[in-house]
């Protein structure tokens, strides 16, 4: 009988890893006309952007549970390259919508040549489960690889990782489990979780304390395991990162990306940073600028595969 329930659980288990990622609906968005008009005042190519894409709300498997996200695809039939996008906020506070993938540069990157997309993270925007802020929703991230395998404009063979802000630290710790990642980009993100508290008023008991599994008991290693500056080394060495950041920038403050390029520097690691005066959080002064810094970071590494230069001391 033992050796029937064992049988039993390991026949489970292999159900579930073989579903994993598994994609279990792709529903059209149609932008409506008011929305269009109201982002065409604040982003002038929203439109133009918009007929070149196909936009789909989904839902997929991540360890037996239903997470939702965002799928855009260029219209144009092809293989493209793909880009994982790493949400910021938590809970439905920072939630990917309609109108935020265009503000945030997605719908701009889609139309540029790539297949996109993005979690809502567990237990968010309709999904099941419920998120951790960097423990177990990692995996939800991490899931959408074999998602990208039942894409057909997708070339899995040249995958990249964009973050914003809490979506930061999760490419961080997500770039320590995977080696498929040719390029990463990072705005605004979180790497030091300690000075984070330092800074943010409540952050640790309106945030850490109801999402992070047991955070009173295992505070130290809870935040050490979702601060790149304590992991850096072991990110993966061949993904070179672009980190971007406004020096005005009061939710995350920049000195989180400054320290994390000095570690990276340190380690030789292929790094490029750029801070932006007097940018905010969401770098809106220079959205143009920075999509453009975001296009041609994923146009060199991860479309065209360019090799990154030798980090040792060379030269006249």
């Amino acid at each position: 009988m033992r050796s029937l329930f064992l049988l039993f659980l390991i026949l489970t288990s292999v159900s579930l890893f073989a579903q994993e990622g598994k994609l279990l609906s792709k529903k059209t968005v149609k932008i409506g006309i008011a929305t269009l008009k109201r982002l065409d005042s604040v982003v002038s190519n929203a439109t133009n952007s918009l007929t070149k894409v196909n936009l789909y709300k989904i839902t997929y498997l991540s360890e037996g549970l239903k997470v939702t996200g965002y799928l855009i695809e260029p219209k144009k039939t092809g293989k493209y390259p793909c880009v994982i996008y790493n949400r910021g906020g938590n809970r439905d506070d920072g939630m990917m919508d309609d109108t935020g993938i265009i503000l945030r540069g997605l719908v701009d990157l889609c139309a540029a040549g790539y297949v996109v997309v993005g979690s809502q993270y567990r237990g968010n925007d309709g999904g099941e489960g419920k998120e951790e802020f960097g423990g177990k929703d990692v995996n939800d991230i991490l899931n959408l690889l074999p998602l990208l395998a039942q894409v057909s404009s997708a070339d899995t063979s040249r995958i990249g990782m964009f973050g914003w802000s809490r979506g930061g630290m999760m490419t961080y710790i997500t770039l320590t489990k995977t080696t498929r990642i040719k390029a990463a980009v990072v705005g605004g993100g979180l790497s030091n979780l300690k000075e984070w508290i330092k800074d943010r008023e409540g952050i640790e008991d309106n945030v850490f304390v109801p999402l992070i599994p047991d955070y009173s008991t295992n505070k130290e290693q809870a935040l050490a395991e979702r601060s790149a500056v304590a992991f850096a080394d072991k990110i993966h060495r061949a993904t070179p990162i672009l980190l971007m950041h406004g020096s005005a920038d009061w939710r995350v403050s920049p000195s989180q990306s400054l320290t994390l390029v000095n570690r990276l520097y340190e380690i030789k690691h292929p790094v490029r940073f750029v801070l932006y005066e007097g940018g905010q959080h969401s770098l809106a002064e220079f959205r143009k600028e920075y999509i453009s810094q975001l296009i041609n970071w994923f146009h060199n590494y991860l479309r065209d595969g360019k090799s990154w230069p030798s980090m040792e001391p060379h030269g006249e």
